[in-house]
């Protein structure tokens, strides 16, 4: 089996609904049939997805998920997020179809289709920033709740539950580093703003903008700082 390849099949509700969302996404149709069973193949930079027809699925139900490699995330992120901006007028972060939200560095994002299906685009080599095991154990209560948001809000697409993971890490107000507590802040504020809770994302941002910082955590800080922003902006 030296030449083995793994094609995961896809369901969806819709050939024509689902080859129409990845046609936007910049996705060729490479195949399709009508009989004996609705099938179809779209093909992005040699990365195929493959989709069946299926009687009584639920989108909202769906749990598949298919992984993607590619060589670079960020630019793919934003090549798509303009295409779909360009359909419903704002970056569609929850429902049907939706994109999970993208900040400088990050190595992967989620795409759910309208059939439900999540299809995870991952840069080839990336480090995996999620793996808890992999950290030092004295991380600090702030840096462990920062990685289980990540976890939560990236993967699962939970931005609730990170929120919460988020708030309660803050409400402690535990000794930790200056930075800790920004970069805390600055994700609370992004989820805020995500769930459409502008009061909450105003007061995270004063109280981000009253820690003390140094020139060289600004200048390292700055990017994160913005990701809310960037995000309400996205949203108009």
């Amino acid at each position: 089996m030296t030449h083995a390849v793994t094609i995961p099949v896809l369901p969806c509700v819709s050939l024509d609904e689902t080859l129409d969302f990845y046609g936007l996404l910049g996705f060729q149709r490479t195949y399709r049939q009508t009989a004996p069973n609705p099938y179809a193949v779209v093909e992005h930079d040699g990365a195929q997805l493959h989709f069946a027809g299926v009687k009584g699925l639920k989108p909202t139900e769906s749990y598949t998920t298919c992984l993607v490699i590619v060589p670079e995330v960020e630019r793919l992120h934003q090549s798509f997020a303009e295409a779909l901006r360009s359909v419903f007028g704002k970056l569609p972060i929850s429902g049907l179809p939706r994109i999970s939200r993208m900040r400088k560095g990050q190595s992967r994002f989620t795409v759910v289709d309208p059939a439900g299906n999540s299809v995870i685009f991952i840069r080839k080599d990336a480090p995996d920033d999620y793996d808890e095991s992999q950290k030092p154990q004295s991380s600090s209560p702030l840096g462990k709740a920062l990685r289980a948001a990540a976890r939560l809000r990236d993967f699962k697409g939970d931005d609730r539950a990170a929120a919460k993971v988020l708030e309660v890490a803050l409400a402690r107000n535990e000794k930790g580093l200056p930075i800790e507590r920004a970069r805390a802040l600055a994700a609370r504020a992004e989820l805020a703003v995500a769930l459409g809770d502008e009061t909450r994302a105003r007061s995270a941002r004063e109280e981000l903008q009253r820690i003390p910082l140094s020139e060289a955590e600004q200048v390292r800080f700055r990017e994160e700082l913005e990701a809310a922003d960037s995000l309400a902006r996205t949203q108009r």
